[in-house]
């Protein structure tokens, strides 16, 4: 979050800085020096910014900064999470900026919390146009495919669970009930099968409503609460007595079912997923795969019986581009092996900037994508060597640049790797 204020700050600071240079009549250049300076020194705290903001628009209440100063109350309200702020200025910024997404989601939020039927009837309003832009605005391709996906199906599904539940509070239960559905199609999980549930029971369908809060409770949320399962369970058993006799004979027989069901949803869902990334659930980095710059893959399973030393660099790393000679020099001393492979791998989260590097840098061989593999194995600097012996183990981590030991010390731990007793033993690293 501090970073996020940082932003925010550094944005204001440099907005307010070009107005100054062009001063308009009606806002003095001292107004703006005060501003910026008071935004500077609150850029750290989200709760700062916003007691800087507003005391500047109490002394200044007819400044014509004050859209920016309201659009930057409202995005300090989101991070401070603070719903009584985010109503009181998100809703005039989405006056003049309609399409603010964030702003969509968290106004209709917190009107929702609000309660009420006119805010009921006013998030409605800002859900559908959330629900809208994402449906408007495509996927982004690249860099993290599955979480990409992830971050477009759940904002959907919030979207169309917003809509549900200002639908169930007006009374309109078939409508909420529907959106309900939809919700839980376009992201399973808790919420929306509980959303839907309580739809089914204000039209009295009892059956439907039990069978809907069992999925809610039964299926892999990571997201959900134990209190949340704690409530989900309560309400469970109420639901069944009343439609039960006072009994919950059976209520695990419906639980059981619901876990079938929804194993299977979440196991179909987890399928699509692999298809954008073959690397999804995988925690052993000797079975990754790695895409190839330009196309292709590897396995790195069909690399069991080598030793596979990893260069993880980035384009914007100017230590990377000291070591890559030094990578070379190594590389000439194992020429002779087959058993010995080495393997770049670029970091980068815009893969489009690697070819016109490697042309400009007048490096060749095959580049990697990391494709995940970075945040698998926990790799925080670059550049950084890893070595995998041939039983796929990681044997060995060189974090940063090494300089002129880099070559004999990463010579003597492939030696290790290959068991030629010809340098210090590696320790086993583990990610």
């Amino acid at each position: 979050m501090r970073f996020a204020f940082q932003a925010a700050a550094l944005l204001a600071i440099s907005m307010f800085a070009a107005q100054a240079q062009t001063p308009a009549p009606e806002a003095s250049a001292a107004e703006k020096q005060e501003l910026a300076e008071a935004v500077q020194e609150a850029s750290t705290s989200g709760f700062d910014m916003i007691r800087a903001l507003e005391n500047h628009l109490r002394k200044y209440p007819n400044t014509p900064l004050r859209p920016e100063i309201l659009n930057l109350l409202a995005k300090s309200a989101v991070d401070a999470k603070d719903d009584a702020r985010i109503l009181r200025y998100g809703e005039p910024v989405l006056v003049t900026k309609p399409n603010d997404v964030t702003l969509l989601d968290r106004v209709a939020r917190a009107l929702l919390a609000a309660g009420g039927r006119e805010n009921a009837e006013k998030a409605l309003g800002y859900a559908k146009r959330f629900e809208d832009y994402v449906v408007r605005v495509p996927v982004p391709a690249g860099y993290d495919p599955v979480k990409n996906q992830e971050d477009h199906d759940r904002a959907l599904a919030r979207a169309l669970l917003y809509q549900a539940r200002a639908l169930n509070i007006l009374g309109q239960f078939d409508d909420a009930r529907r959106k309900a559905m939809l919700a839980y199609i376009a992201y399973p999980d808790e919420p929306s099968a509980r959303e839907a549930s309580d739809a089914f029971e204000h039209q009295g369908k009892h059956a439907e409503a039990i069978q809907k809060l069992a999925d809610g409770f039964a299926i892999s949320d990571p997201r959900a609460t134990d209190e949340d399962h704690a409530a989900d369970r309560k309400r469970l058993g109420e639901l069944y007595r009343a439609l039960h006799g006072g009994s919950e004979t059976g209520l695990g027989d419906e639980i059981l079912a619901a876990y079938d069901r929804t194993a299977e949803i979440v196991a179909k869902r987890q399928s699509q997923l692999r298809a954008l990334d073959p690397n999804l659930g995988i925690a052993d980095a000797a079975k990754f795969t790695l895409g190839a710059l330009g196309g292709g893959k590897l396995n790195l399973s069909t690399m069991r019986g080598k030793v596979l030393i990893l260069d993880f660099w980035a384009t914007w790393c100017v230590p990377c581009r000291a070591q890559h000679p030094l990578y070379e020099d190594v590389k000439k001393r194992f020429r002779e092996r087959d058993d010995v492979v080495f393997l770049s791998v670029d970091t980068d989260e815009d893969t489009e900037l690697v070819a016109p590097f490697l042309e400009a840098q007048h490096w060749t061989g095959t580049v990697y994508l990391d494709s995940g593999l970075v945040r698998l194995l926990a790799v925080n600097s670059i550049p950084t060597t890893l070595i995998i012996d041939k039983q796929g183990r990681i044997v060995s981590r060189m974090d940063g640049f090494l300089g002129d030991k880099f070559v004999d010390q990463l010579t003597a731990r492939i030696r290790s790797a290959l068991d030629l007793s010809a340098g210090p033993v590696a320790a086993k690293v583990q990610p």
